[in-house]
């Protein structure tokens, strides 16, 4: 999914950029303030620029995109060749400023890798702080829309095309939809006025919506107790797949003591697309099928959390999810001598599966269980009935095909034999009337 927020490196939990209010220092603008005065005189650092700073003193009559962007952020680097074809496109109509809040060392070092030299004519700046204050926001990319000295809007990267650069300039009426960028630290669309309430606790929180909300990115935060609880999720601009998965994730492995992979579902549904996002031809999605959770129980509880989540979901999602067992063709994994060819010498841990090599060292032989069901290249299930307890060393030449990983296991006298077991199973139906 693009045009989102990036919040860290494929994290579910969020950091939240300070907004800075006191007088003393710089004052945070709403939608329709005039800039001040530093806005257009404060020296900018810039790399990728003959000059080692800029300032926009001499953009004041253009329409000035202020586009805040990371290295990390995979979706704000999907938005660079866009960036340069609009700055192309409009010429001196329109000034595009990327902006950064990194150091000048994170930036050379991206402008110089294999995929930074595409965008090498690409100026930033680099250690930001005026502008993340005058323009505070919770993630990246976030474009400011800035037109005769004031701010226009502010909007995520998908808004930014030439239709609604073209509407700014001509004075048509803009189709851009204000972004401002909701908190995660509080529950989702929960009131402000909650926060005025003395001597109320909040026991129970459910709020279920279809349709993408621009305001905040895809993922999901934990609702923790000061004890440390996990007694609420939240979840974001997804699909209902990557809700179920993750609730089946924890239901497993309170359960079924098993790791939870794809291979642990069946979707018994007519429609089985939209329980994933729509992808359009750019490789953007329009929000049809994304979804926005939030459940919160009492802390005494908090056990049965993911049993009540999956629950509510079934009252409300047009599809009834359960966990049952089911006949399963399976991969068995088996010893075929008593011989003990696999007990570790010891040393450092390691799992490399499915890589190749593919390494086992002092670690389970669970593991390489668990790393074959996470493999989607090979379908079937693996099941474990060794019955070994012990740490192993394995190697293996790789996962490429049932055949070759058959013959590396003969070594340790393992085999794989095709089974049918009854297995637990994330079921997905349609939900009836």
């Amino acid at each position: 999914m693009k045009n989102i927020f990036c919040r860290g490196l494929l994290s579910l939990t969020f950091t939240l950029v300070a907004t800075t209010t006191s007088l003393a220092q710089t004052r945070s603008l709403k939608i329709g303030d005039s800039l001040p005065e530093s806005f257009w005189s404060t020296p900018l650092k810039t790399v990728n620029h003959p000059q080692k700073t800029i300032n926009l003193s001499d953009d004041k009559n253009k329409l000035i995109l202020i586009d805040f962007w990371s290295t990390w952020c995979s979706a704000c680097l999907m938005s660079l060749p866009k960036i340069e074809a609009l700055q192309r496109k409009f010429g001196n109509k329109v000034k595009i400023l990327p902006v950064s809040s990194q150091d000048k060392a994170a930036l050379e070092k991206f402008f110089t890798s294999s995929n930074g030299k595409k965008y090498k004519s690409m100026m930033s700046t680099y250690e930001d702080k005026k502008f993340h204050d005058l323009f505070p926001h919770a993630g990246v990319p976030f474009i400011i829309w800035i037109k005769d000295g004031k701010l226009l809007n502010s909007t995520d990267a998908g808004q930014l095309t030439e239709q609604t650069i073209n509407e700014i300039l001509s004075g048509d009426k803009s189709s851009l939809q204000t972004i401002i960028q909701m908190n995660r630290e509080r529950p989702l669309m929960l009131s402000e006025d909650y926060e005025r309430q003395r001597n109320v606790q909040l026991l129970n929180y459910s709020f279920f919506a279809k349709g993408q909300i621009p305001d905040i990115g895809a993922g999901g935060t934990y609702r923790k107790t000061t004890s440390g609880k996990i007694h609420g999720r939240q979840f974001t601009n997804l699909p209902l797949w990557d809700m179920y998965y993750a609730i089946g994730f924890e239901l497993f492995r309170q359960q079924d003591k098993t790791s939870f992979t794809e291979k642990r579902m069946i979707i018994e549904v007519n429609q089985p697309e939209q329980l994933m996002p729509v992808e359009k031809n750019d490789g953007s999605n329009d929000g049809a099928n994304l979804y926005n959770y939030e459940f919160i129980i009492p802390e005494q509880k908090s056990d049965s959390l993911y049993n009540y989540m999956l629950e509510d979901l079934n009252r409300y999602s047009g599809y009834t999810v359960t966990l049952e067992k089911r006949p399963v063709k399976c991969l068995v994994l088996i010893r075929t001598t008593m011989k003990d060819k696999l007990a570790t010498k010891g040393g450092e841990k390691r799992s490399t599966f499915p890589r190749t090599p593919s390494i086992l060292r002092n670690v389970p032989l669970k593991n390489m269980v668990n790393m074959l069901n996470g493999e989607i290249n090979i379908k079937e299930l693996f099941i474990d009935e060794t019955r070994y307890t012990g740490n192993v060393d394995l190697e293996v030449s790789g996962v490429t095909d049932i055949a070759t990983l058959k013959e590396d296991l003969q070594k340790y006298d393992l085999d794989l034999i095709p089974e049918e077991r009854q297995v637990l199973m994330m079921v997905i139906k349609d939900q009836r009337n």
